[in-house]
């Protein structure tokens, strides 16, 4: 995929009704290590967001290569996987008005709602050093994207 390339709108729908999945990094011993997050489509690729004091920032900082596994909520209906580097937001990269607008988006794109009140939300996800990550996809695959294909035939 191209850096700045858009998913087919039925990828981003999908994304969009399966809110969760299953975030790969690599850990030092180039080990796999695999991480619930909940997903949301984002400039192009998936949306998540992820805390600095855990293992898959660092991992991510360390190697950026990642892929997130998307499944329909009954697990059998099919699934996308997104293979590619892991794009971070956070307080060791940004400024400080860019960052709270990052986790901003994040949580109006999780929850699809608007925060109440933005000050407290702030407060909160700076304490939590919440950090926006972007995966823009190399690749796709999955059987969910073969049966996209199909329906569009």
């Amino acid at each position: 995929m191209q850096p700045n390339a858009q998913l087919a709108p039925q990828i981003e729908q999908f994304i969009h009704d399966n809110p969760q999945g299953v975030l790969t990094s690599f850990r030092r011993n180039v080990m796999p290590q695999l991480s619930i997050v909940t997903v949301y489509p984002r400039d192009g690729g998936v949306g998540i967001s992820i805390a600095e004091n855990r293992a898959k920032f660092k991992n991510l900082l360390r190697d950026p290569r990642c892929s997130v596994l998307i499944s329909h909520a009954d697990w059998w209906s099919g699934f996308l996987v997104f293979e590619g580097r892991a794009e971070l937001t956070h307080s060791g990269n940004s400024g400080p008005e860019e960052l709270p607008m990052a986790r901003r988006h994040i949580f109006s794109a999780t929850t699809r709602r608007r925060g109440a009140d933005w000050d407290e939300y702030d407060r909160i996800t700076e304490q939590d050093k919440r950090v926006a990550m972007v995966l823009r996809p190399d690749h796709v695959y999955g059987p969910a994207l073969d049966r996209m294909r199909q329906a569009l035939a």
